[in-house]
């Protein structure tokens, strides 16, 4: 494809809360740019950007996803198209990276949609952003309560830059205020300009003035032109407003219905009106390969490389994409590039531009643009691509951490052989996917960000990688303990037809402050039992404590005090202690009261501040301790020491509460009693599991 100057490129992400339709405005946007020849709809399956089974399914977005388009002003349009479920914003996150500008895009309602905003507006950061106010032709909807409660929630000053013809099901046009011109989609694929209508000729000059008041007092001259009753000429204008939206000083508003193709086009035009250019965007800080701040990476063609891969796309088929952007220098298909992260140089075959599934192939991508390349074995998502004789490493998105898991186990053994490699490759396409073997519990654990993220692990497992695995709440790592002294006789005495076996061995067992695991004295005096015998007592011992007394979990905690015992000069053998040990342990374990000890650990919960007394009273629930709020920003950080047992699901559960506001992250603390009417059922089901099992 043709290539276009730098001033003339917008990289712009579409961000929203789950549900609010970006994909539909990004879909609206290509079918009226001629890139696609119907209108994708992601309620019919038919969306170009949502082609992935499980994002038909679920009818939402999983992954971003980019494509282009030209404009008639001949503005390069790259847009990326991101999740709004909470599970998935790292792709937001990378998307968010590597964009010179953001549409936030908000569910038009008179209530709710302030509280929404706030998280992924502040995920945009610092990179200039325009709010697309959707479905406006839907009932009880209004815009002006809308973006009063945006102001209010952010704390800004949202300014209307085109208004509605009409209200909910009339809603057919929008007025573009600058311009002071009216445009309506004629359903044959055009957007037509139309009178404004009478009755709102005096309402839309009120609100062009008030963006005109704005422009005056971003410069005082302009503002002295202004109180003097001069007009500002519109081309300075626009560039004011470019500028203001630039320095996050104005913040512009288009209304419109992204399925009914309503007010798309002028929302495009505010796009490369006000939305930087790459050569328009802030500095980049980089580091060099030790880590060291050293450079601020500014977009230029003539720059040294430097280009973040924010998205891997793993295929079983067709192998691995790297989609990546070029903040300054260039690179050509067919080239050497060096991998700075790793210090790796890998061969690029053609570069491709990306319309969903669609590849564009083109020869060179220069600074400002986002281009995919396949098959590049050491690239991963995060990484930097440099010149290696500058080599620089762009910082990457941090990867959130797991806040739920569950354990897995593969129906056959063949599923078996296939699930490390094939998780391998979906972690490949998504960092935040964690599995491992625990070896406390022996099961293997596959953890995300929430529980449709691991489900949606689960269905790729089984039908991209053809990896069918059940998949169960995990089991809560227990401990056992004791809670007093005792002491107890192990004896092992066998006799057969031969040689027998016999061994006797007296302990104490006695309570070790938490953490301290285990300990083992040897008090054994006069020969009691010979010293080659008193390691077989204490492994003995140790293979006993691995499955507990009480319920089956391992015993901690505890020292062991051998203390006496007898042997035999024929029959005593290693084996005959272990077994002794095991014995005087497990009786000396039944009278030293024992407990059960559970993990416990470490939250910080941030929610609004409406879901305040909400929370804190689940977390109470759950038998949570709260040791202390911080609030910031209309926001609480609740920190608190709550079970593992109690929160083994608290991901969907917070969202339930909060409305999808709540965040949460936690660390294992310590290990504490379990209360003993929790610890009796606990134990009751140990016992039914274990006989269950033979």
């Amino acid at each position: 494809m043709n290539q276009f100057n730098q001033e003339s490129v917008r990289n712009v992400v579409l961000v929203s809360p789950h549900g609010a339709g970006t994909t539909s405005l990004a879909e609206a946007m290509l079918f009226l740019h001629g890139v696609t020849e119907k209108l994708g709809k992601v309620n019919q399956d038919s969306s170009t950007l949502d082609y992935e089974s499980e994002e038909q399914n679920r009818k939402m977005s999983i992954n971003a996803h980019t494509a282009f388009f030209k404009t008639k002003s001949n503005h390069l349009i790259n847009l990326i198209d991101t999740p709004g479920f909470l599970n998935f914003l790292y792709e937001t996150d990378n998307a968010i990276k590597v964009a010179d500008g953001a549409v936030i895009v908000v569910e038009a309602s008179s209530s709710e949609s302030g509280a929404q905003i706030g998280k992924y507006w502040d995920m945009a950061r610092d990179i200039p952003k325009i709010v697309f106010i959707n479905k406006l032709d839907k009932e009880n909807t209004s815009l002006d309560e809308t973006i009063k409660n945006i102001s209010d929630e952010l704390n800004i000053k949202a300014l209307p830059f085109t208004l509605p013809v009409g209200e909910e099901g009339n809603f057919d046009a929008v007025i573009i205020l600058v311009d002071m011109k009216a445009y309506r989609y004629d359903g044959e694929g055009n957007v037509r300009e139309i009178a404004i209508p009478e009755y709102m000729l005096d309402s839309a000059k009120a609100a062009r003035e008030k963006i005109v008041e704005a422009v005056a007092e971003l410069d005082d001259d302009l503002l002295m032109k202004y109180l003097d009753g001069e007009e500002i000429d519109e081309g300075i204008m626009i560039k004011m407003l470019h500028q203001g939206i630039l320095d996050a000083k104005i913040y512009p508003v288009f209304a419109g219905s992204a399925t009914n193709l309503i007010g798309i086009k002028a929302l495009v035009g505010g796009i490369c009106r006000y939305l930087p250019s790459p050569t328009e965007r802030k500095p980049l800080v980089a580091k060099n390969v030790q880590s060291e701040e050293v450079m601020m990476v500014t977009p230029n063609q003539d720059n040294p490389l430097a280009a973040y891969i924010f998205k891997t796309i793993s295929d079983p088929y067709a192998g691995k994409m790297s989609l990546f952007r070029v903040f300054s220098g260039s690179v050509k298909s067919d080239s050497i590039i060096y991998n700075s992260s790793n210090g790796s140089k890998e061969k690029l075959g053609q570069l491709h531009r990306l319309i969903g599934k669609q590849q564009f192939p083109t020869d060179t991508a220069n600074c400002g643009d986002i281009v995919a390349a396949n098959k590049l074995k050491e690239a991963h998502t995060g990484q930097t691509f440099s010149d290696d004789s500058n080599p620089i490493v762009i910082p990457e998105v941090p990867i959130p951490a797991s806040v739920l898991s569950y354990a897995i186990e593969p129906k056959t053994r063949n599923d078996e052989d296939k699930l490390n490699p094939s998780l391998n490759r979906i972690q490949e396409e998504d960092p935040t996917i964690q599995y491992r073997m625990d070896e406390e519990t022996k099961e293997f654990l596959l953890s995300g960000t929430g529980q449709s993220h691991v489900e949606v692990t689960v269905n790729k497992l089984r039908d991209i990688y053809k990896v069918k695995v059940d998949l169960h709440t995990p089991r809560v790592p227990y401990k056992e303990t004791i809670g007093s002294r005792a002491k107890a006789e192990g004896k092992y005495v066998k006799q057969t037809g031969g040689r027998g076996q016999y061994g006797v061995a007296w302990i104490e067992i006695e309570p070790l402050q938490r953490g301290r695991e285990f300990e083992f004295v040897n008090k054994i005096v006069g020969g009691a039992i010979p010293k080659n015998f008193i390691p077989s007592v204490e492994k003995g011992i140790v293979e006993v404590m691995k499955s507990g007394v009480c319920a089956g979990y391992p015993v901690v905690d505890v020292r062991v005090t051998l203390f006496d015992g007898k042997y035999h000069p024929v029959d005593s053998s290693d084996m005959a202690f272990q077994i002794a040990g095991s014995i005087g342990f497990k009786k000396a374990m039944e009278e030293a009261k024992p407990l059960l000890l559970e993990p416990v650990m470490k939250m910080e919960i941030t929610i609004p501040e409406d879901s305040m007394g909400d929370v804190i009273g689940d977390v109470s629930s759950r038998r949570g301790k709260v040791s202390g709020v911080d609030s910031f920003g209309g926001t609480h950080s609740i920190k608190a020491m709550i079970p593992m047992s109690e929160i083994l699901t608290y991901a969907p559960e917070l969202r339930s509460i909060t409305s999808g506001r709540g965040t949460f992250t936690m660390e294992f603390s310590r290990y504490e009693q379990v209360p003993d009417h929790l610890a009796r059922k606990i134990i009751a089901e140990s016992s039914v599991e274990r006989d269950s099992e033979g």
